[in-house]
């Protein structure tokens, strides 16, 4: 940094430390392998509280770091219920940094142990995306978005395509796209899927798909109505149908609370000012997305949607290349890309006066 003749100036990245990883249960591998390869790279060690849910599988990271001779206590795993061990990690006056994906209640309580011990967090909380589909869009681009944006994994992403706001003059053709997606997923275990990745699996539990169908049950007492789906399939294990849910208006709970299951809410708009109020109309601000040929319409649309991260004629376009994290009560701090770096080290800078 240029301070002038006779001085020597430069700025230096260290290590946090310690970094504390809560992961959530809808990607147990992929979650761990993108925090701790990211606080491993700048020089930090981990611990991992796994989820509850599906705790085990975090073990095949120590089991590869043994493997590949990462130096003991580098990488950490920590099994135990929330309220437990995630409580205790949090608060540990040896934690330097705190990473934690899932729910906004949670999120809070984290991020106020971390104050009380005056050490940054990263929050990655809940989500009710938004898909802006403008009257140009290109419908069959849509459809396969729909197809992943809310069906993946059975709707239990945090970015999912919970919504599509749609221009009235191409609503009912919307719909039509939507529902026809949602009848050709072929709902059975994961380990079934079939090439073309049309299957959809089960939901994490039972009280995971409950609050799904739940969701749907109130939304038709608001006034919304079951284009196709809604509820639990007959069978063992905790499917629930590909739903559809037309007739949304911005006020409805469906529209305005995170589902995190497999149902689609259809809002109706008569103007791109319209649509982007719609789309910003909750307290969350995670991903948010666009359909249209014009790109100039798109990137307009894109700077005003309240989120921190906008696609444009593909949900999920990018990857671990790309930054992401939320605005409101979506969290704040950033996993993936160049911004994620700076989440895991401290900034020293270094002024020299020279003789």
């Amino acid at each position: 940094i240029p301070l002038g003749k006779g001085y020597l100036d430069f700025t230096v990245y260290e290590p946090m430390g310690v970094s504390a990883q809560i992961i959530p249960w809808n990607f147990p591998l992929e979650m761990v392998g993108r925090g701790v390869a990211t606080a491993l790279a700048t020089g930090n060690t981990c611990v991992v509280k796994t989820p509850e849910l599906d705790p085990l599988s975090s073990v095949f990271f120590a089991e590869a770091a043994d493997a590949v001779g990462l130096p003991k206590g580098a990488l950490n795993i920590l099994c135990g219920l929330g309220h437990e061990a995630g409580a205790a990690l949090a608060s540990h006056p040896d934690i330097n940094q705190i990473v934690f994906t899932g729910s906004v209640k949670t999120g809070i309580s984290v991020a106020t142990a971390a104050a009380q011990n005056v050490v940054p967090a990263v929050l990655e909380l809940g989500g009710k995306s938004a898909a802006i589909v403008m009257p140009d869009a290109d419908l069959d681009n849509l459809a396969d978005s729909i197809r992943w944006g809310i069906y993946f994994n059975a709707g239990q992403v945090c970015s999912a395509m919970s919504r599509v706001i749609v221009h009235r003059s191409i609503h009912d053709e919307v719909v039509e796209r939507a529902v026809a997606v949602a009848k050709e997923m072929a709902i059975s275990p994961g380990i079934d899927l079939r090439e073309g990745g049309m299957t959809m699996g089960a939901m994490v539990s039972d009280p995971q798909r409950d609050r799904a169908e739940g969701m749907c049950r109130d939304a038709v007492a608001e006034g919304a109505t079951l284009a196709t789906g809604g509820h639990r399939l007959n069978r063992e294990g905790s499917f629930h149908e590909a739903t559809v849910v037309t007739g949304v208006t911005p006020d409805m709970t469906i529209a305005r609370e995170e589902v995190f299951g497999p149902v689609l809410s259809v809002l109706a708009v008569d103007s791109d000012d319209e649509a982007i109020a719609v789309a910003n109309s909750t307290e969350y601000g995670l991903v948010g997305g666009v359909f249209t040929a014009d790109l100039d319409r798109a990137t307009r649309a894109a700077r005003r949607i309240r989120a921190g991260q906008v696609f444009v004629n593909e949900w999920f376009a990018g990857g671990v290349e790309t930054p992401f994290g939320g605005y409101g009560k979506s969290g704040y701090g950033r996993e993936k890309g160049r911004e994620a770096l700076m989440n895991y080290v401290q900034t020293k800078n270094i002024a020299i006066r020279m003789s």
